[in-house]
């Protein structure tokens, strides 16, 4: 059961409409990163997982995110509402599709559940939040650059600092669950290759080495061909 609550939850204010900005706001509402996709991800990937806990956070954070794709689109409805007779709003999507948001990137293309990440493991779809999240946080980032108007700013910088959020709650139920810097999940047990790393890209002189490929963790394979 939902209930719409008919207020944002952070002000939307904008002082200057500018529908080519709008366009670039569409990458948050129908794009991959956007708010739409997060939202089914997290909420798709809840119906799965058994800890009472985890599936509580999951369909919290997916609510949230609804209420973020609808501060986006009041965003793009704002900066696109009468300004229709403008060249800026002639050279923007919205000449063709009309005002308001709609479920495309901003070159266009139409959203699509195929931007969905979700594999029926609560380890695996933690991970792959926290990348989601990640390239929310680096677009918001980008947008945040873009904005001339200082209400769509502000906005923006909320909805950024709610990506960094939901990471540290992801990144804590990892942790609860042993695996936030533990690789292996599953029944399938590795091979014995699961801690050797190939030097696969010298060049010649002085190779690059860090904890990523030093012991303890790591068997180091300086030349692979000659020991292949």
């Amino acid at each position: 059961m939902f209930f719409h609550k008919k207020e944002t939850i952070h002000s939307v204010n904008i002082q200057e409409s500018d529908p080519r900005f709008a366009q670039l706001l569409l990458e948050q509402f129908g794009g991959a990163t956007g708010e739409l996709t997060a939202a089914l991800q997290y909420w798709v990937q809840s119906f799965h997982v058994e800890n009472a806990g985890i599936r509580d956070m999951l369909q919290d954070i997916a609510i949230e995110e609804f209420g973020h794709l609808e501060m986006v689109g009041k965003l793009i409805e704002g900066h696109t509402k009468n300004v229709d007779q403008t060249e800026a709003f002639k050279s923007s999507l919205f000449a063709v599709r009309g005002m308001g948001p709609h479920f495309l990137d901003s070159q266009g293309s139409a959203w699509t559940a195929s931007y969905i990440n979700e594999g029926g493991d609560v380890v695996r779809d933690l991970r792959a939040n926290i990348a989601a999240e990640a390239g929310a946080r680096q677009t918001y980032e980008s947008l945040i650059k873009l904005a001339s108007d200082e209400g769509t700013k502000q906005t923006l910088v909320h909805l950024l600092t709610r990506e960094i959020s939901h990471t540290k709650m992801f990144m804590k139920a990892l942790d609860s669950l042993g695996k936030l810097d533990d690789p292996f999940f599953g029944n399938i047990q590795p091979d014995e290759t699961v801690d050797i790393y190939y030097n696969l890209s010298s060049n010649g002189k002085e190779d690059q080495r860090g904890p990523w490929n030093s012991e303890p963790d790591f068997r180091y394979v300086a030349e692979p061909s000659a020991s292949s």
